[in-house]
């Protein structure tokens, strides 16, 4: 406690403070998994950090599109930590500390604390995912009715093709423009993906909904939405095919280049 909860070393029920904050770290490192398209793989009760810290990832992976039954391990058969699971493993991991905290923490307490997981995590994945799409500030609007469309309409799409998660953000990044404001058939017309899929029903209908809320948007906050989107939208990400070709090199040749090239890659060198 003195260590990492300092803050609350003199409140009287310093403990149960403990546990309410770690569920809402853990919803929320959860549901920032869940936007970056990762899957930890691990997500049994010793790999997780009472910090709600990412801790202690070997086989994980970058899922290649959106798809809830990827699994990052290959020990992994019955899927038990894949991509779609990890919210789930994460809220049983916390009921399960309950049995040693119970001596020192009111059942009950631990309980109310573990019901509001899945808000926390809704809103952190809300907040996330609209990020993603550019709407840093406003996605404070709780209630914004065309943002939650938005997002909706998002997921529909990347849950019916099987197109790149990433490469979808990273399109919307690198060839967003002002005139996606005027023109909604201009929103992803230079991506493979809006060649490919520009025309089909759900993609007409998310460019539209995406188009609706730039119009009413200023200069400024179109400026604002750019750099939103190259903020969170990396423009590569270590996806399994990768990781292997790296860790074959470095476990058969003993040849560290192609990691330390990937490296300036990430960090844009």
């Amino acid at each position: 406690m003195n260590t990492y909860c300092s803050h609350l070393s003199n409140e009287q029920e310093k403990y149960a403070l403990f546990y309410a904050e770690l569920v809402q770290k853990v919803a929320e490192v959860a549901a920032q998994w869940m936007a970056s398209g990762f899957c930890h793989a691990v997500l049994n009760t010793d790999n997780m950090s009472i910090t709600g810290e990412s801790f202690d990832y070997g086989p994980y992976a970058f899922i290649p599109n959106l798809d809830r039954q990827f699994t990052a391990a290959y020990f992994d058969h019955s899927g038990r930590y894949s991509y779609g699971n990890q919210p789930g493993i994460c809220k049983l991991n916390l009921e399960l500390l309950q049995r040693p905290l119970a001596a020192a923490i009111r059942t009950n307490d631990m309980g109310t604390a573990l019901s509001k997981f899945e808000d926390f995590y809704d809103a952190e994945y809300r907040r996330f995912m609209l990020r993603k799409l550019g709407f840093e500030e406003l996605d404070n609007s709780v209630d914004n009715p065309e943002l939650a469309e938005l997002l909706r309409a998002t997921l529909r799409f990347l849950n019916s093709y099987p197109v790149s998660y990433h490469h979808f953000f990273s399109d919307i990044a690198t060839t967003f423009s002002s005139k996606w404001r005027d023109d909604a058939s201009c929103i992803l017309s230079d991506s493979e993906i809006g060649q490919s899929l520009g025309t089909s029903d759900l993609f007409v209908n998310w460019s539209g909904i995406y188009h609706r809320i730039l119009s009413n948007l200023s200069p400024d906050e179109i400026e604002k939405i750019s750099l939103t989107l190259n903020k969170y939208n990396p423009k590569t990400v270590i996806l399994r095919p990768v990781i292997e070709s790296v860790w074959e090199n470095i476990a058969s040749l003993d040849n560290w280049i192609p990691f330390y090239d990937l490296v300036k890659e990430i960090q844009g060198v």
